[in-house]
């Protein structure tokens, strides 16, 4: 699988993302879900198009379709608790038909979301043109 960055760059650019649509935030609030959401998602793909767009003025043509997952999941119960019986679990898995040699999926866990109580993951596929 061909990635349009390498992967330490598509880690630190979807990274920043996230840090910077959490960088004021305290602690999960419902209401702010879908716009934290709709950030991380909408940064995300502005940064790999203009990472990865060639040419010059109208001509600029990205060699790629991007598709990007943000999912948000609040920690109910404090960390002694959890590390005791466990959160609640969450599995997810994605497969696609596509040319392996163009085409590929990177998924990312935020690391610092304990502090807020949440966690965060994120997918990126992309699709060569």
């Amino acid at each position: 699988m061909t990635f349009p960055l390498s992967t330490d760059e598509l880690r630190q650019l979807i990274k920043n993302a996230v840090d910077s649509t959490f960088s004021s935030v305290e602690k999960y609030e419902h209401t702010q879900v879908e716009d934290w959401n709709r950030t991380i998602i909408s940064t995300i793909l502005r940064s790999l198009i203009d990472s990865t767009t060639t040419g010059e003025g109208e001509s600029k043509v990205p060699a790629y379709k991007y598709i990007a997952n943000s999912t948000i999941i609040q920690h109910l119960e404090s960390p002694a608790q959890a590390a005791s019986g466990g959160r609640r679990g969450m599995h997810s898995a994605q497969a696609a038909f596509w040319n392996s040699e163009k085409d590929g999926t990177y998924s990312y866990k935020w690391e610092d979301g304990e502090k807020i109580g949440v966690d965060v993951v994120i997918s990126v596929s992309w699709i060569g043109l």
